[in-house]
């Protein structure tokens, strides 16, 4: 039987699925009806952004499981790559 991970993964190319990394940070801030959520990842310097309508409890030094697709976003007029979540559960 497919988990959901396989069956994302498979429907979108692009996505990406990592297993136990750990987060070194995480930020919320609120924009309107969203809060919006940055990750930083051991070992990487891209960070990892997510939306949820409510605030969550802080994950800092937990290993998660991540499903993402890179991107780019423009700040102050400079292109910067990020890495849109998909999917984040807990390991």
């Amino acid at each position: 039987m497919k988990t959901d991970v396989d069956k994302l993964l498979k429907k979108h190319q692009k996505l990406t699925h990592t297993d136990m990394v750990k987060v070194v940070s995480h930020v919320q801030r609120d924009s309107g009806k969203w809060i919006i959520n940055t990750l930083m990842i051991e070992g990487c310097d891209v960070p990892f952004k997510y939306k949820r309508q409510k605030a969550y409890k802080n994950i800092t030094g937990q290993r998660v499981n991540l499903t993402y697709y890179p991107d780019i976003q423009s700040v102050a007029g400079m292109n910067m790559e990020v890495m849109n979540v998909v999917r984040i559960k807990i390991a």
